[in-house]
């Protein structure tokens, strides 16, 4: 099963296109930009308590096949490391 690729960051619903090298995910596909997760996160994620790494990257032609993402999530709490 191949990552969802997400559209938005969860804290700022920056769109995140695919080929964007700056998008963060963690293991659950929570998707964050690099300023959210780099200021406001600390690379961690606010929903699983997960670390925040760098999304890769699906060559173009997989995306034909295996397209992006088009629903948008946003957090319903206000963005923050998980305590």
């Amino acid at each position: 099963m191949a990552l969802e690729l997400r559209p938005n960051c969860e804290c700022c619903d920056r769109d995140r296109p695919p080929e964007s090298v700056e998008t963060c995910i963690c293991t659950f596909e929570c998707t964050f930009c690099v300023e959210c997760t780099m200021k406001t996160l600390r690379f961690v994620c606010p929903n699983c308590g997960g670390e925040l790494v760098r999304r890769p990257i699906r060559p173009a032609a997989k995306l034909v096949k295996n397209s992006a993402s088009t629903v948008h999530v946003r957090r319903e709490q206000p963005c923050g490391p998980k305590r």
